[in-house]
Protein backbone atom coordinates (compact mmCIF):
# COMPACT_ATOMS: atom_id res chain seq x y z
CA UNK A 1 0.00 0.00 0.00
CA UNK A 2 1.61 3.27 -0.76
CA UNK A 3 1.62 5.55 1.98
CA UNK A 4 -0.83 8.03 1.18
CA UNK A 5 -3.47 6.04 0.44
CA UNK A 6 -5.69 5.67 3.78
CA UNK A 7 -6.91 2.26 4.99
CA UNK A 8 -9.97 1.88 6.10
CA UNK A 9 -10.62 0.18 9.87
CA UNK A 10 -14.11 -0.60 10.61
CA UNK A 11 -15.57 1.16 13.59
CA UNK A 12 -12.98 4.11 13.39
CA UNK A 13 -12.82 7.35 12.06
CA UNK A 14 -9.73 8.90 10.65
CA UNK A 15 -9.01 12.45 12.12
CA UNK A 16 -7.42 14.04 9.20
CA UNK A 17 -7.24 17.72 8.25
CA UNK A 18 -10.20 18.37 6.89
CA UNK A 19 -12.23 16.67 9.64
CA UNK A 20 -10.12 18.84 11.59
CA UNK A 21 -11.46 21.66 10.19
CA UNK A 22 -15.00 20.29 10.04
CA UNK A 23 -14.90 19.61 13.75
CA UNK A 24 -13.14 22.72 14.66
CA UNK A 25 -16.11 24.49 16.76
CA UNK A 26 -17.09 20.98 18.51
CA UNK A 27 -13.60 20.23 19.52
CA UNK A 28 -13.23 23.91 20.52
CA UNK A 29 -16.60 23.52 22.80
CA UNK A 30 -15.34 20.38 24.52
CA UNK A 31 -12.19 21.91 25.19
CA UNK A 32 -13.75 24.79 27.02
CA UNK A 33 -15.37 22.09 29.64
CA UNK A 34 -11.97 22.15 31.28
CA UNK A 35 -13.35 24.63 33.39
CA UNK A 36 -16.34 24.49 35.73
CA UNK A 37 -18.01 27.62 34.69
CA UNK A 38 -18.50 26.18 30.87
CA UNK A 39 -19.27 23.21 32.25
CA UNK A 40 -22.01 24.99 34.17
CA UNK A 41 -22.75 27.88 31.44
CA UNK A 42 -23.44 24.17 29.27
CA UNK A 43 -25.35 22.53 31.84
CA UNK A 44 -27.58 24.83 32.36
CA UNK A 45 -28.47 26.06 28.40
CA UNK A 46 -27.38 23.37 26.13
CA UNK A 47 -28.44 24.63 22.79
CA UNK A 48 -27.32 28.35 23.56
CA UNK A 49 -24.01 26.99 24.52
CA UNK A 50 -23.44 25.16 21.08
CA UNK A 51 -24.64 28.14 19.50
CA UNK A 52 -21.65 29.97 21.21
CA UNK A 53 -19.48 27.71 19.24
CA UNK A 54 -21.33 27.86 15.89
CA UNK A 55 -21.82 24.02 15.86
CA UNK A 56 -23.28 22.85 12.60
CA UNK A 57 -27.41 21.17 12.95
CA UNK A 58 -25.62 17.34 12.20
CA UNK A 59 -23.21 18.30 15.72
CA UNK A 60 -26.05 19.99 17.52
CA UNK A 61 -28.03 17.01 17.00
CA UNK A 62 -24.81 14.70 17.98
CA UNK A 63 -24.80 16.66 21.24
CA UNK A 64 -28.21 16.75 22.06
CA UNK A 65 -28.60 12.79 21.53
CA UNK A 66 -25.52 12.47 23.53
CA UNK A 67 -24.18 10.72 20.50
CA UNK A 68 -20.18 10.36 20.98
CA UNK A 69 -20.18 8.24 17.64
CA UNK A 70 -22.08 10.94 15.26
CA UNK A 71 -19.70 13.59 16.90
CA UNK A 72 -16.93 11.74 15.78
CA UNK A 73 -18.63 11.33 11.98
CA UNK A 74 -19.11 15.36 12.23
CA UNK A 75 -15.06 15.89 13.11
CA UNK A 76 -14.91 15.59 16.82
CA UNK A 77 -11.54 14.44 17.75
CA UNK A 78 -11.61 11.42 21.03
CA UNK A 79 -9.11 13.72 22.81
CA UNK A 80 -11.85 16.19 23.01
CA UNK A 81 -14.72 14.45 23.41
CA UNK A 82 -13.70 13.07 26.18
CA UNK A 83 -14.31 15.67 28.01
CA UNK A 84 -17.71 16.38 26.93
CA UNK A 85 -18.09 12.40 27.94
CA UNK A 86 -17.05 13.29 31.13
CA UNK A 87 -20.03 15.23 31.44
CA UNK A 88 -21.98 12.52 30.94
CA UNK A 89 -20.07 10.44 33.69
CA UNK A 90 -19.14 8.43 30.38
CA UNK A 91 -15.27 7.12 30.43
CA UNK A 92 -12.85 5.99 27.88
CA UNK A 93 -13.85 2.44 28.30
CA UNK A 94 -17.17 3.50 27.84
CA UNK A 95 -16.02 5.09 24.46
CA UNK A 96 -14.37 2.28 23.80
CA UNK A 97 -17.34 -0.02 24.45
CA UNK A 98 -20.07 2.74 22.05
CA UNK A 99 -17.29 2.31 19.24
CA UNK A 100 -16.89 -1.31 18.75
CA UNK A 101 -20.67 -2.32 19.73
CA UNK A 102 -20.08 -4.02 22.57
CA UNK A 103 -21.13 -4.06 26.12
CA UNK A 104 -18.62 -2.45 28.82
CA UNK A 105 -17.55 -5.69 29.95
CA UNK A 106 -16.85 -7.25 26.68
CA UNK A 107 -14.98 -4.23 25.93
CA UNK A 108 -12.76 -4.68 29.19
CA UNK A 109 -12.29 -8.09 28.72
CA UNK A 110 -11.38 -7.76 25.18
CA UNK A 111 -8.70 -5.56 26.64
CA UNK A 112 -7.79 -7.89 28.97
CA UNK A 113 -6.88 -10.64 26.51
CA UNK A 114 -5.25 -8.69 24.56
CA UNK A 115 -2.72 -7.16 26.99
CA UNK A 116 -3.71 -3.43 25.82
CA UNK A 117 -4.68 -1.76 29.09
CA UNK A 118 -5.30 -2.28 32.67
CA UNK A 119 -8.89 -2.64 33.79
Amino acid sequence: MATNEKKAIPGTYLFDSTMAKKGYGLNKMCFSFNGQEARDEFNADPDAYCDKFKLTDAQKEAVKNKDIIAMLREGGSIYYLAKYAGLLKLNMQDIGALQTGMSVDEFKAMLEKNGKGEV
